[in-house]
């Protein structure tokens, strides 16, 4: 499976993206990789404007038909705004996962050089990827 991943934006190994704003906020949502592994989400769960958050404290939920996943914030800090339009149409995740699918922004100090950068996400991306083809007894492979 072949991801979309925009070379400037930087990640996290729980497959958020991270976006710097003009405005000292960085806007935040799930990558491509995540959404297609999650297939069609059903619900978002969004936080509340004003809470705050510490990096890698759950704050958002995604279901889909498949399952439920937290969304984890990136780095420290307040929550500034959150996307509204997904309680009614969840799929604009899966339909645009960097754009109008954006999940919630924070205002935060920390700096986004403690990310990942998108050719270190894409190598956690191609490693999952391997990994769940790979040949188990829970899921073997026929070898001609």
């Amino acid at each position: 499976m072949s991801s979309i991943i925009p070379a400037d934006l930087r990640y996290t190994e729980s497959h958020e993206w991270v976006r710097a704003n003009d405005d000292g906020t960085v806007t935040v949502g799930i990558t491509d990789h995540a959404q297609h592994l999650l297939g069609d989400l059903v619900f978002v769960e969004i936080p509340e404007v004003g809470r705050v958050v510490t990096a890698a404290e759950g704050c958002a939920v995604v279901e889909s038909v498949k399952a439920a996943s937290d969304v984890y914030s990136p780095l420290d800090g307040v929550i500034v705004e959150v996307n509204e339009t997904l309680a009614d149409s969840p799929e604009l995740i899966n339909q645009d996962p960097y754009g109008e699918g954006w999940i919630l922004r924070i205002k935060t100090t920390a700096p986004l050089d403690a990310l990942l950068d998108a050719k270190t996400y894409e190598a956690i991306t191609i490693a999952e990827d391997e990994d769940e083809n790979a040949s188990s007894l829970a899921n073997p492979k026929l070898v001609e």
